[in-house]
């Protein structure tokens, strides 16, 4: 580790893996992993758990394991895993050569579980679903033993391989490990450790017909693949007991569990089964709608990998819960892109505007900066005619006591361009403004009046002979509720949808240079935020996305404060 990283303050996780390095507890060995299921795509709150485990690798010069935790055939897709593996390395993490699956161990899992049977610690269950709860207990009531808890070791043994050939009907019989149907912890009251599921497995096939449930699977993993730190959300602190029963009665390797709290987002939910909800009723259009909290989703929406390791930096690691506001996200996107992105100008809602006093056959190059914040960019140049666009809120016909854009009697200055004033206006049959006639003073190049005449308002144009047209897609919160899981009975977080958080705009006009633009190239639209191009583009229609608007709230609570 270097000096700065030495001096910074601790998180309680780094307090205790540094107190393992300390005590040779692992052989000074820092190991993690990220044991995603490939039932659904990764969202944000997944990125802070990848880049934790990745990060605390990387730190203590350790290793790091994707795993893919496959124990569940029914909801299991090749997409998922491919998807995830996509994810993990854009967000810039990297497992090497150390890509398993739970289903590498199968075989390993089974023997496991053949030896608690042998030790009287796991038996072969012929209650159903519904007894096992009813016979489990509830808080404040213990569970009662199930008839069959006290079968014989061999008669255990033998249902257990029947099991596995496939001789029972799914749901039949299950096995569970013996421990307490009486203890506190309802996790500790026989759990099951195997179902039968005659299922196909996206890589075993139909090997197997018996699949280990994440409880059992999970320690036993980790202990195979010699995991030091097995970090994992708050969720699971009632697991860990269990997670260190099978270690220990197994008598294997034992990692350590260690729990911290999940990322909460405001006006966002992280909830696997209601994104599912949100994709299979039509409610977003898919698993990468830039609406959705998924990486694919904010990939496609605009954000940086970059941004959103600096966003869980800066968040840290706690021990409880706590709801994250998205505008702390925000910032940290605003901040990455600012450096990185080119300006150009773009109308979205065109209004035509014509300059009399300039001649029709005429244009000219102007020059304009592409990045104020990195000279290194460069300029480009940007046509200058007769027929402009102008957004349409950037005239008012009878404007308001601060409004410094253009109106009647008013000057405003054209970004890069000259000082226009206004002459007159056209409105058509339905009494809607359609032109804006003007005239501009030639000695204004560049927006400056060598009079000293101060002019207020400075707005973006687009030349009506050059602009080419483009969809430009705006996007905003899904949510209208800050937290659309705190909900009050007869509530659905359904009913907090957002109906403005897409807005599409068909006949937006952009400055020609943006004609050679590929997918996923971004840039400052100036006055109107961030944007990306969509997958959907083609030659013949270029699609952008809003990533976000130029307004950071949370830059300037931090200035408040």
């Amino acid at each position: 580790m270097s000096s700065a990283e030495e001096t910074k303050p601790k998180d309680f996780i780094r307090e205790i893996i540094e107190e393992d390095i300390k005590n040779n507890t692992y052989g000074g060995r820092v190991h993690t992993r990220f044991p995603p299921e490939p039932n659904g795509y990764l969202h944000i709150g997944h990125a802070k758990s990848i880049l934790l485990n990745f990060g605390l690798a990387e730190e203590y010069n350790g290793l790091f394991n994707l795993r893919f935790d496959d124990t569940n055939p029914s909801k299991e897709e090749v997409e998922y895993v491919e998807s995830i593996k996509r994810d993990i390395q854009w967000l810039g993490v990297d497992w090497d050569d150390r890509e398993y699956y739970a289903s590498d161990y199968f075989e390993q899992l089974y023997e496991y579980a053949v030896q608690l049977i042998k030790t009287g610690k796991a038996y072969v269950d012929d209650l159903s679903a519904d007894e096992i709860r009813e016979y489990r207990g509830t808080l404040t009531k213990p569970g009662r033993n199930s008839p069959y808890r006290d079968r014989a070791i061999e008669e255990n043994l033998s249902l257990f391989k029947r099991m596995r050939k496939g001789e029972f009907p799914d749901g039949s019989r299950v096995l569970r490990a013996k421990i307490d149907m009486t203890s506190p912890n309802i996790i500790m009251r026989d759990p099951v450790m195997y179902r039968i599921q005659h299922q196909k497995h996206h890589r075993t096939g139909d090997k197997w017909c018996i699949y280990p449930m994440y409880d059992f699977a999970h320690g036993q993993c980790d202990s195979i693949e010699r995991i030091t730190h097995s970090i994992c959300t708050l969720e699971f602190e009632n697991n860990r007991s269990l997670y260190n029963w099978f270690l220990e009665n197994l008598g294997i390797f034992h990692p350590k569990q260690i729990e911290f709290a999940r990322l909460n987002l405001s006006y966002t939910i992280l909830s696997k089964r209601k994104l599912i909800e949100l994709v299979n009723g039509g409610f977003v259009s898919g698993w990468d709608d830039p609406r959705m909290p998924t990486i694919s989703g904010l990939r496609r929406r605009g954000f940086t990998p970059q941004a959103i390791r600096a966003f869980n930096q800066a968040i840290g690691v706690a021990k409880n819960e706590n709801l994250v506001d998205v505008a702390l996200l925000e910032h940290y996107i605003r901040k990455d892109l600012n450096k990185i992105t080119p300006r150009r100008m773009v109308v979205l809602n065109p209004l035509k505007v014509v300059i009399t006093n300039y001649p029709e056959d005429k244009y000219e190059m102007l020059e304009a900066i592409n990045n104020p914040e990195d000279p290194s960019m460069g300029v480009r140049e940007v046509p200058f005619s007769r027929e402009l666009y102008i957004e349409k809120d950037d005239f008012m016909e009878n404007p308001t006591k601060k409004y410094f854009r253009l109106a009647p009697g008013k000057e405003v200055r054209l970004r890069y361009g000259y000082i226009i004033k206004y002459q007159d206006h056209i409105k058509n049959d339905d009494g809607e403004i359609v032109e804006i006639q003007c005239t501009y003073d030639p000695l204004t190049k560049g927006g400056y009046a060598p009079d000293g005449r101060k002019v207020r308002g400075t707005i973006h144009w687009v030349s009506a002979n050059h602009a080419i047209n483009a969809e430009i897609r705006l996007y905003d919160r899904l949510f209208t509720k800050e937290n659309p899981m705190d909900l009050k009975e007869g509530e659905d977080y359904l009913d907090y949808l957002n109906p403005e958080s897409l807005l599409t705009l068909k006949d937006s006009k952009l400055e020609p240079s943006l004609s050679k633009s590929k997918v996923e190239d971004r840039y400052q639209f100036e006055r109107l935020g961030y944007f990306i191009v969509d997958p959907d583009s083609s030659n013949e229609n270029l699609v952008f996305n809003r990533t976000i608007t130029l307004r950071d709230t949370w830059a300037k609570i931090k200035r408040k404060k």
